[in-house]
């Protein structure tokens, strides 16, 4: 199968730190490939994935994140280039809709990075009527709306390239300076439990640096620290090197890629109930998933309970790579067996079917605090 697979235009494919919908990005794109399916990428120039990538885009810039003009243009480019592929798979926000235009004939799954209010409803809805739309979580459908989800597919990742860690006595976070990921709650738990917390996450924008030291640089003392923005090795040396990763989200996160990254460590995570969560933590096995900061603090000392083995088997077993290509073929072949291509005389595009696929968890409580609507983890 002939897979185009185009990425937001922010950050290089794979990113050299943080940057989840870019790792996961760099994850299909190789799976795919290992699976022996032809894969075409469309990303910014200075991509390392190791599989065919168009030319003829502009080097990733994160100052430009956001501004409609480089998403555009970037996504313009993508399709005009990708017109000898079966599917294009668009993980970008804007790009369902510039597909409405195009005269190409490949349908387009296109993969929801980001949570869904009535503003992504009213978007998508303007999509073109070719595009089939994957959920990343089950909870993430539930709030699609009149968007019709044509399959829930979780995350996946390589798991042989994460080596397991053996523990310790101290205590990880790892994400963004965001009110949405809980930092401050994070640091209170880890207090509450008299364990040292060490913290990694991305402090780059005015906003996030502002965050710090209005909000988290006060809460630190003795008892946590700021270690800064970490490579991915360093991320997974800290995630192994430490008893839990603690992440009391404070909202419906779409899908966690932290979570599943730190349980292929062998590391439990300690959570609190929204979004997927429910779904990738598994009560008791491997984590523990509690609302407030005095329960997160009661869990996370009992986190030596748990089997650090059992966690990174749960991960090769639900969320390995391979798993996830699977599951797009999958997806890709139903697709392609519904949609008559444009060049067969009187072909029409069918609409998207619902289907119940994919790994099924409770819906969890919405949460106060959003994160930007086109990005997620």
């Amino acid at each position: 199968m002939r897979i185009g697979i185009i990425a937001p235009p922010w950050l290089p494919i794979p990113p050299p730190a943080y940057g989840g919908i870019e790792s996961f990005v760099d994850t299909l794109a190789r799976a795919l490939s290992e699976a022996g399916h032809d894969v075409l990428l469309a990303a910014s120039l200075d991509s390392t994935c190791p599989v065919p990538r168009l030319s003829g885009f502009q080097p990733s810039d994160p100052k430009t994140m956001g501004i409609t003009a480089f998403e555009l243009r970037h996504l313009i480019r993508a399709y005009a280039a990708l017109t000898d592929v079966d599917v294009i798979v668009d993980n970008t926000l804007a790009g369902p809709v510039v597909a409405a235009s195009r005269s190409g004939a490949a349908p387009i799954v296109a993969i929801a990075h980001g949570p869904f209010m009535p503003m992504i409803h009213e978007i998508y809805r303007a999509a073109s009527p070719d595009v089939s739309f994957v959920a990343i979580s089950q909870h993430q459908a539930s709030m699609a709306g009149p968007v019709r989800i044509a399959r829930v597919i979780h995350h996946g990742i390589h798991v042989e390239e994460i080596p397991r860690g053996h523990g310790g006595t101290s205590a990880c976070f790892v994400g963004r300076m965001h009110p949405a990921k809980g930092l401050p709650e994070a640091i209170r738990t880890a207090a509450l439990a008299g364990i040292h917390l060490r913290i990694a996450a991305k402090m780059r924008e005015s906003t996030e640096c502002a965050y710090f030291e209005e909000m988290v640089r006060p809460a630190l003392g003795s008892n946590a620290e700021y270690l800064g923005e970490l490579s991915r090795e360093e991320k997974y040396a800290l995630m192994g090197e430490s008893c839990a990763l603690v992440n009391p989200i404070q909202w419906d996160e779409p899908f966690g890629l932290v979570m599943i990254e730190a349980l292929a460590t062998g590391t439990p995570v300690v959570a609190t109930p929204h979004g997927s969560v429910p779904e990738l933590i598994e009560e008791s096995r491997t984590g523990f998933i509690r609302s407030t900061p005095e329960q997160l603090a009661l869990a996370l000392q009992r986190v030596s309970s748990l089997d650090r083995e059992l966690c990174r088997a749960t991960v090769e077993k639900r969320f390995a790579a391979a798993r996830m290509a699977a599951d797009y073929v999958a997806l890709f072949t139903q697709v392609l067996q519904r949609q008559p291509r444009l060049d067969t005389p009187g072909a029409k595009r069918p609409s998207t079917v619902r289907l119940p696929v994919g790994h099924a968890g409770p819906a969890a409580p919405t949460a106060t605090t959003s994160e930007p609507t086109s990005r997620t983890a």
